[in-house]
C-alpha cells in the first residue's frame, strides 16, 4: 500500500483505502500493543462529514471500543477520542482539534461541529481513541470542504446528487463513482438512505442481492441503529463519505414506507406499537448516525435547513414526511384542500420566507418528492372545471402519485406563488424518491401548460439501487419503459425528459449563467464493479425557466 503521507498518494488510492477502512495516519501514537484491535475493527463504519458552512463542518465517526460493543447492543464503556482537522493531507498543520466522549447512550457515535475554519478550504480529518482497550487506534482519514463566505462571488458549485439506496436490491456503485470524483463541493442525498424492510421483503428484480440486518422490519431504536450500521459497512458508501461532505435529508424509508404525521402505510400499531415511538426512535438513530446539523427552535429540533454558497446559491433542504397530512386517494378532491399540507405551516413559512428574501442568484430546493405535476390526463382549464364539478375530481386532473406534491396542491400553489411574487426566476428543485430520472418545467397552472407559463424547473435523480419500472414488473429494461416514457411526456408536456428503468446518480453544476444536471447510469446494479455511462444532460439558463438538452456533462 502507498504511504498515505506521500505527495504521490493519488486521489483514487486515497478513496479506495478510506472506503476499505485502511487509512490510519498516526497522531504521534505509541507503537501498537500486541493484541490491540486494528482500525478496521474499531472504526468499522468509517468517517463522514456534512453540512459545510463557511467556518465549520460536521465530522462524524462511530467507534467500536470492544468487540461486544456492536451497534444497537447498548454495550460498552464510555470512550474518549481526539479529533483533528488539517489543511494538509499529512496533518503537518492543525486547523482545529479537540476531545469528545461517546458512550452506549449515543450508540458510540461521534459527531463534532468543528468550528473556526477558513471558507472554501479543503480539510482532512481523523479521530484517535484515547483510552480503553482500543487506545491509540486511529480512524480512516476523511476529506471535506467548507462553503464559500456568504459575500463571495462564486464561479461554480458542483453537487453530487443521490437518492434511494436499498441494500437488498443491489450494490452501491453510484457511491463509488461519486467517491472517485475530485470536482464535487458536496454530495446532496435526498432521502431513503436506508430501507426499513425485513430480509427478503424488498429485493431486486430477481430477489435479494444481499440480506438486511436485522432480519425483521426495523421498529425499535436498536433496530434502526443496527440497520444504519449495516449500510455504513458498504465500502462504496464509506468511500463516498470519506471523500466528500454530505448534505442529507430523509424521506419515508428512514422510518417507514409512506410515512406521514401520525402513521405510515406499513406501520401496524397492534403489532409494532405506537407510531410516535417508532418515529422518535428512527429520528434518534438518524441524528446519531448521519453527519447532519439539525436546526434548534423553541419547539425542538428539525431537519429542514438552508445552506449558502456565496452569492451564487442557497440550498434549502426540506423535510416532507414529519409534518405532512395523510395521503389522499388519486380521485379525492381533498388533494386541493388548503387544510391538507405536505410541509406543515412552520416549514412552509420558513420556505416561502427564504425564497422571498434570498439574495443569491439561484434558489436550489432539496425536495424529497416530486413537485412537478404528473396527471392523467392534464386537462385544459374548462374541461377540468366541468369534471371537477360533475365527478368530484382534483381540479388539475387525476394525479398518478398523491404521495408527492400532486396530493397537496394547495401547498404547491402557495410555494409557487411565493416564488413568482418574489420575482425569483432561478428556482430549481432537485428531487429523489421516484426511482426514475426526470427533467421538468414546473407549470404555473398544470391544466394550462404551456399557455400559463412556468415558475421553476425540476431535476429528478434516479435511485442508487431501489426498484424502478422494469424491476417492479420483472421485464427487460425499456420493454415498458420506452412506451411509458413517451406516454408520460405526451400527456404531461411540462415533462421534457423521463427515463424509467436505469439506476445511478447525478451531478448538479451551478454557475451564474446556468444550472445543469448530468445523469449517470450503471450497467448492472447487481454487479459490484459494474461500469457507468453518461446518459443525459439538461440545463436551464439564468432567468429563462426553460429547459434545454445539452450534449455533454458540465
Amino acid at each position: 500500500m502507498p504511504n498515505p503521507l506521500s505527495a504521490n498518494f493519488s486521489r483514487r488510492t486515497f478513496v479506495g483505502a478510506a472506503g476499505a477502512g485502511m487509512v490510519g495516519v498516526g497522531l504521534a501514537a505509541a507503537p501498537r500493543a500486541v493484541g490491540r484491535p486494528g482500525s478496521a475493527a474499531v472504526f468499522a463504519h468509517g468517517v463522514a462529514s456534512g453540512d459545510p458552512l463557511p467556518d465549520r463542518v460536521i465530522v462524524w465517526t462511530r467507534v467500536t471500543p470492544t468487540p461486544e460493543a456492536t451497534a444497537g447492543s447498548g454495550r460498552g464503556a464510555p470512550v474518549n477520542l481526539r479529533w483533528e482537522l488539517s489543511p494538509a493531507a499529512d496533518f503537518s498543520a492543525i486547523a482545529a482539534t479537540g476531545t469528545v466522549v461517546t458512550d452506549a447512550a449515543r450508540d458510540h457515535t461521534v459527531k463534532v461541529d468543528a468550528a473556526g475554519l477558513t471558507p472554501k478550504t479543503r480539510y482532512w480529518y481523523r479521530f484517535r481513541v484515547l483510552d480503553g482497550a482500543a487506545a491509540g487506534t486511529v480512524s480512516p482519514v476523511g476529506r471535506t470542504r467548507t462553503a464559500p463566505a456568504d459575500g463571495d462571488d462564486v464561479a461554480r458549485v458542483k453537487f453530487g446528487v443521490a437518492s434511494c439506496s436499498n441494500w437488498e436490491a443491489g450494490y452501491f456503485g453510484a457511491y463509488r463513482e461519486l467517491a472517485e470524483r475530485s470536482d464535487l463541493d458536496a454530495v446532496v442525498h435526498l432521502g431513503d438512505y436506508i430501507y426499513e424492510y425485513g430480509a427478503g421483503e424488498y429485493g431486486g428484480k430477481s430477489g435479494s442481492v444481499r440480506t438486511h440486518r436485522p432480519a425483521h422490519d426495523i421498529v425499535s431504536l436498536a433496530d434502526y441503529r443496527i440497520r444504519h450500521a449495516q449500510y455504513k459497512t458498504d465500502p462504496d458508501l464509506r468511500a463516498a463519505h470519506a471523500a466528500h461532505p454530505f448534505i442529507c435529508t430523509w424521506d419515508d424509508h428512514e422510518s417507514a414506507d409512506n410515512a406521514w404525521l401520525r402513521g405510515a402505510e406499513n406501520h401496524d400499531p397492534a403489532r409494532q406499537g405506537s407510531w410516535a415511538a417508532r418515529k422518535a426512535d428512527s429520528e434518534k438513530a438518524y441524528y446519531e448516525w448521519m453527519p447532519v446539523r439539525p436546526q434548534i427552535s423553541g419547539t425542538g429540533r428539525h431537519l429542514y435547513r438552508r445552506l449558502r454558497y456565496g452569492r451564487l446559491l442557497e440550498l434549502s433542504m426540506l423535510d416532507l414526511r414529519t409534518y405532512r397530512d395523510k395521503q389522499v386517494s388519486m380521485t379525492s378532491p381533498k388533494a386541493d384542500s388548503a387544510s391538507t399540507s405536505i410541509t406543515g405551516r412552520a416549514q412552509m413559512r420558513w420556505l416561502t420566507g427564504g425564497v422571498e428574501t434570498s439574495q443569491t442568484t439561484w434558489q436550489i430546493i432539496g425536495n424529497p418528492v416530486m413537485i412537478s405535476p404528473v396527471l392523467l390526463p392534464p386537462l385544459d382549464p374548462e374541461r377540468s372545471r366541468i369534471l371537477t364539478e360533475l365527478l368530484g375530481l382534483p381540479s388539475d386532473g387525476v394525479p398518478l402519485n398523491t404521495d408527492a406534491w400532486d396530493g397537496y396542491t394547495a401547498d404547491r400553489k402557495t410555494l409557487l406563488s411565493a416564488i413568482e411574487r418574489s420575482g425569483r426566476k432561478n428556482a430549481v428543485f432537485i428531487t429523489g424518491d421516484i426511482h426514475m430520472s426526470w427533467a421538468c418545467e414546473v407549470p404555473r397552472e398544470p391544466a394550462n401548460y404551456p399557455g400559463a407559463g412556468t415558475v421553476a424547473t425540476e431535476f429528478v435523480v434516479t435511485s442508487v439501487s431501489s426498484n424502478n419500472l422494469d424491476d417492479m414488473v420483472s421485464v427487460p429494461e425499456q420493454t415498458l419503459g420506452t412506451p411509458a416514457a413517451a406516454a408520460l411526456m405526451a400527456t404531461n408536456r411540462n415533462t421534457r425528459w423521463v427515463e424509467t428503468d436505469a439506476h445511478g446518480y447525478s451531478v448538479l453544476t451551478v454557475t451564474p449563467a446556468a444550472t445543469q444536471m448530468d445523469w449517470y447510469f450503471v450497467a448492472d446494479r447487481t454487479v459490484r464493479r459494474s461500469p457507468f455511462r453518461h446518459a443525459q444532460s439538461w440545463r436551464v439558463a439564468s432567468g429563462s425557466r426553460r429547459l434545454t438538452r445539452v450534449s455533454r456533462p458540465a
